[in-house]
This record gives structure tokens, sequence and C-alpha cells, in this order.
């Protein structure tokens, strides 16, 4: 069994990279501060991904950020900025969309693949009751088209393939350490344990669905 963790050296990377090898994977575990991958970089995601020879049979996409370049989230019209705005887009829709796109020839035509991209409830069209944040719902919105799409795609040449996209639920990670608020967390741990479970659990018939960390469908 063969994986790729992409953003390895965050929280929930972390923990899914020691418990995929424990699990008796072999992990190829990338990330910005350990190999220089930059996920908003396409020339970046061109050369980390080109140089590893697959079949890979799990990918999990676990990179992306609520709070950019000391930027908080929106919680008015007011605030939107255009740069920030882009930058949102750049890390947490575009880069997983392009992890993608080059790593497919990574992924077996002929054997079972689970691939996750892991996204947030806040990106729910349909579960939005509070409003606010603006930037990140709507790049994990994006996000979670481009892979309902990528999806619909990938089963044409890739039968027994699985992408979903995840959410791990709030994890006590730098990334919600201001925003928790009365949210239970649950360590990175625990949390990599129920996406495994989660994705395992997954069949063609479910691919392109958006999921939380109970394996329930969340609404787009």
């Amino acid at each position: 069994m063969r994986a790729v963790v992409i953003g390895a050296s965050g929280g929930i990377g972390a923990a899914l990279t020691a418990r995929l090898t424990a699990q008796g994977h072999h992990v190829t575990a990338l990330s910005r501060s350990a190999d220089g991958l930059d996920i908003t970089d396409e020339a970046s995601i061109a050369h980390h991904l080109g140089a590893l020879a697959g079949p890979f049979d799990r990918l999990f996409v676990t990179t992306g950020a609520l709070e950019l370049n000391g930027t908080p989230p929106e919680k008015t019209l007011r605030a939107l900025d255009a740069q920030a705005m882009a930058a949102q887009f750049a890390l947490n829709a575009i880069g997983p969309a392009l992890v993608l796109k080059h790593a497919l020839p990574l992924i077996p035509r002929d054997a079972p693949s689970k691939i996750a991209i892991l996204s947030a409830r806040v990106g729910s069209i349909g579960d939005n009751g509070l409003g606010g944040w603006y930037a990140y719902r709507a790049a994990k919105a994006a996000l979670n088209q481009l892979v309902h799409t990528a999806a619909i795609e990938l089963a044409r040449s890739h039968k027994q393939a699985v992408l979903a996209c995840l959410h791990p639920g709030t994890v006590a990670t730098p990334l919600t350490a201001k925003y928790a608020g009365g949210h239970p967390t649950v360590p990175p741990d625990q949390a990599a344990a129920h996406l495994i479970a989660v994705l395992d659990s997954l069949t063609p018939a479910q691919t392109g669905g958006f999921f939380d960390w109970q394996g329930k469908a969340i609404p787009w």
C-alpha cells in the first residue's frame, strides 16, 4: 500500500502520515516547510509530483488556511478585500485542483484508489445559516465543485477510484486555535483516524461526494 500526503507538516497531515505508516502504508510526505512544495505555484506542484513514481492507492491533500497574511475571516461585506479573496482561492481551491491535475498519472487505472481533499463544512451553501467568512466559505465551496467535477471525469477512466471532499471536524491545530470558540475539538490523531476510516468506507458509487468525519453526507 502506497500513499501520498500533501501538507504533511500540518497538524492533520502529520497525524495522517503517522497513522498511515502505522497501518503499513509506504507514505510519501510532502509539504512546503520540509520539501518546498508550494501549492499556490503550479510549477512547484508539477516538479514535486512529477518526481514521484506511481501508482499510489491513497492520496490526501490536507493543505489550507483560514487566516492568510494576518487577514482574519470577514464578518461583513465592508471587510472584503480583493487580494485577500484571491489568496484564499489560490490556496484553498486552485491549489488542490492543480494537485489533482498533476497527480493523475500517479493514480492506478486498473486498481482501487482513494483520494481525499480536505474541505470544510462552512463551504456548504445549504448549511450556511450564519453568514460571514466570505472568502474562506467561497473558496471551500469552489473546491467542492472542482473536486466533484474532477470525480466525474476520473470515473470515466479510473472506474475503481474514489475522490471525495472530507470535513475533518474542528481539530485542535493552529488553524482553529483562534476560531474554535465553544465548538468541541478533537486531537489531530483522532481526526486522522476518522478521515482514514471514512475514506476507506467509501465506494466508487460515492465518488465526488462531500462527507463529514462521521461519514455523513454534507449538503452542497
